[in-house]
C-alpha cells in the first residue's frame, strides 16, 4: 500500500473514533432514546472503524454480539425471569407438562414445513456427517418428537431458543436468536374445546403481564382456502397467495394486491374479490352471515370452518374472553402446516381508538391501531403424520407467545418507571459492627443457608458497617443481621429493617423464624 493510502486509512480511523464519541453523546441527549438503540448505533460505528483499521493500519477485532443477537444484563434478566414465571404459571395452571428437544434438527425434518419462510432457516456447515439446521420454531420439533415416540395424547409446554435468518429490528423486539414459549394440546378431542382453551391462555397471560390493551384475531385455514377457491384462485396458488395475504398486517391492501397480480400472477378480478372478504371483521354474527353468503356457501371447506368459528365463539363466551376476540378474515399466518383454526394476538396503542364491545356478538366493534403481534398459533392436524412412517395423524392445536416483544415492552416500562428492579432475591445481609468477627458471621450465614434463607455476606475480613448497609440499600436487600461483641455475649442478633432503619434484638434461636415472618409479609 502506498504512503497516501496508509495516511487516508489512519485519518479515517481517527475521524471515525472522534465521530463515534460525538455520535454517542448526541444520542444520549435525545429524548426517548433507548439503551438498545444506542448500542446498535455504537456497534455500527465500531464495525466501520474496524474495517478501516486502527492507528497502525491493521484490521482490529471488534467486541460485539453477532447481528440479530444481544446480551442481557442482570436487570433485564430479572424482568425476563418474572415474565417466564408468569407464563409458566399459566401453562401449569392449565395442566401442561414440559419437554425439551435439540437446538438443531436434521435438515430434512425442517424442509418444506414453513412455506416461503423456509429461506430463513439457518443451515449448519456440513461436517462430513448429517446435514443439520438450527430449529426455526418449536412446533415442527414437537411434531417430530410425537411421531418418533408414538405419542398420541399430550398437553405440553416448551420454552427454548429458536433461530431465523431474518432482517432483525432489535428495537422492536425482532432478533435472529430468540425465545419462544409454546403451549400445545395433542390428541383426538371434540371440536373447538382445546382450541378455545388456547385462546383463554393467551387472554390470561396478556392480562396478567399488563402490557396494555390487546386484541386476539381468529380465522380458519379452511375459510381462507374456501374463499380463495370461490374467488377463482387456482389450487396450486393457494399457499403462495396465503403468504401474501399474511402481509396485510404490515402493508396496505394496494401493495398486497400488486404482489398478488404482478408477482404471483393472479387475475385482477380474483384479487378484488379477495379484497372484499379480507376487509371483513366481526364475531359470531359474521360467521352466520358468511354461511349465508352466495359464494362462500358453495365451499364445503369454508362452511366447515365457519361452523367451527361459531362453536368456538360459544365456548369463548363461557370462558369470558370474547371482549378481546375478533373474527378477522385478513388473518392468514403464512406457515404451511396450519389446517384449521388460526389466531394472533396484537397489542393496540394506548390512547388510540379504545376497543368497544358489541354485547350481542362479543367482538370488538371499533378499529384499533396495532403495535405488533405478541402471540400466534393454530391447529395443525397433519404435521405429525408427515413424520410417521405409516402417516398416522395426531390432531394438534397450540399457541406461541412472542416473548421477545413482550420483553422489549416490559423493559421500556421499567426504564420509564422510577421503581427499582431487584436483580437478586437476597433476604438478609449478615453484617458486623466491629472487627475480627468474620468467623462468627460465617457461622451465622451457614445457619441461614442451611435453613433455606437467601443470605449474603461481604467478602472482606473487616468491612465498615456503613459500606455493608449501603450495599443493602443499593441491592434492595430488606434486612440486615448485625453481629457485634455485645450481641454475641447476649446470644442475640440485631435485626435491622433497611427501609425504615428500625432495629430490634432477636434471640439467635428465633432469628430464622423472624426473618421468614418479615420477608413473607413484604
Amino acid at each position: 500500500m502506498n504512503m497516501l493510502g496508509m495516511f487516508c486509512i489512519r485519518a479515517c480511523s481517527g475521524l471515525v473514533g472522534c465521530r463515534t464519541a460525538t455520535r454517542v453523546r448526541s444520542l444520549h441527549s435525545l429524548p426517548g432514546i433507548t439503551v438498545a438503540q444506542i448500542d446498535e448505533e455504537v456497534a455500527k460505528l465500531l464495525q466501520l472503524k474496524a474495517q478501516l483499521g486502527g492507528d497502525d493500519g491493521k484490521h482490529q477485532f471488534v467486541l460485539k454480539t453477532a447481528k440479530g443477537t444481544r446480551d442481557y444484563n442482570p436487570k433485564q434478566m430479572a424482568i425476563r425471569e418474572k415474565v417466564f414465571n408468569t407464563i409458566i404459571g399459566c401453562f401449569k395452571r392449565h395442566g401442561a407438562e414440559t419437554i425439551d428437544t435439540p437446538v438443531f434438527e436434521l435438515k430434512e425434518t425442517l424442509t418444506g414445513k414453513y412455506g416461503e419462510d423456509s429461506k430463513l432457516i439457518y443451515d449448519l456447515k456440513d461436517q462430513g456427517g448429517e446435514l443439520l439446521s438450527l430449529r426455526y420454531d418449536l412446533t415442527v420439533p414437537f411434531a417430530r418428537y410425537l411421531a418418533m415416540n408414538k405419542i398420541t395424547n399430550i398437553k405440553r409446554y416448551h420454552i427454548a431458543k429458536v433461530y431465523r435468518r431474518d432482517n432483525p429490528a432489535m428495537t422492536r423486539g425482532r432478533y435472529r436468536e430468540f425465545y419462544q414459549c409454546d403451549f400445545d394440546i395433542a390428541g383426538q378431542y371434540d371440536a373447538m374445546i382445546p382450541d378455545a382453551e388456547c385462546l383463554k391462555i393467551v387472554h390470561e397471560i396478556l392480562s396478567e403481564l399488563d402490557l396494555g390493551d390487546f386484541r386476539i384475531k381468529v380465522n380458519d385455514r379452511r375459510i381462507l382456502d374456501g374463499m380463495f377457491a370461490v374467488c377463482g384462485v387456482p389450487d396450486d396458488k393457494f399457499r403462495t397467495i396465503c403468504s401474501t395475504v399474511d402481509k396485510l398486517d404490515k402493508l396496505p391492501w394496494e401493495e398486497v394486491k400488486k404482489e398478488m397480480v404482478n408477482e404471483k400472477g393472479l387475475s385482477e378480478e380474483a384479487a378484488d374479490q379477495i379484497g372484499e372478504y379480507v376487509s371483513m371483521q366481526g364475531g359470531m354474527d359474521l360467521a352466520e352471515r358468511l354461511l349465508q353468503d352466495q359464494k362462500m356457501s358453495q365451499s364445503k371447506q369454508a362452511c366447515a370452518g365457519l361452523s367451527d368459528i361459531k362453536l368456538l365463539f360459544s365456548y369463548l363466551q363461557l370462558f369470558q374472553v370474547t371482549d378481546k376476540v375478533v373474527f378477522d378474515l385478513s388473518l392468514a399466518r403464512g406457515l404451511d402446516y396450519y389446517t384449521g383454526i388460526i389466531y394472533e394476538a396484537v397489542l393496540t396503542q394506548a390512547g388510540v381508538a379504545p376497543v368497544t364491545t358489541d354485547a350481542q356478538n362479543g367482538a370488538p366493534s371499533e378499529e384499533s391501531v396495532s403495535v405488533g403481534s405478541v402471540a400466534g398459533g393454530g391447529r395443525y392436524d397433519g404435521l405429525v403424520g408427515m413424520f410417521d412412517p405409516k402417516g398416522r395423524k395426531v390432531p394438534c392445536v397450540g399457541v406461541s407467545i412472542g416473548i421477545e416483544r413482550v420483553f422489549s415492552i416490559m423493559e421500556q416500562k421499567a426504564e420509564a418507571s422510577a421503581e427499582k428492579v431487584r436483580t437478586t432475591e437476597v433476604q438478609v445481609m449478615v453484617a458486623s459492627a466491629q472487627k475480627n468477627l468474620l468467623e462468627e458471621k460465617l457461622k451465622l450465614i451457614t445457619e441461614l443457608w442451611n435453613a433455606g434463607i437467601k443470605a449474603e455476606v461481604m467478602y472482606k475480613k473487616n468491612p465498615k458497617l456503613l459500606s455493608q448497609l449501603q450495599h443493602c440499600e443499593e441491592s434492595g436487600i430488606p434486612l440486615v443481621a448485625i453481629l457485634g461483641e455485645q450481641e454475641l455475649k447476649d446470644g442475640v442478633v440485631k435485626l435491622r429493617v433497611v427501609a425504615t432503619r428500625e432495629e430490634v434484638d432477636i434471640s439467635r434461636a428465633d432469628l430464622i423464624g423472624e426473618i421468614r415472618r418479615r420477608t413473607s409479609e413484604a
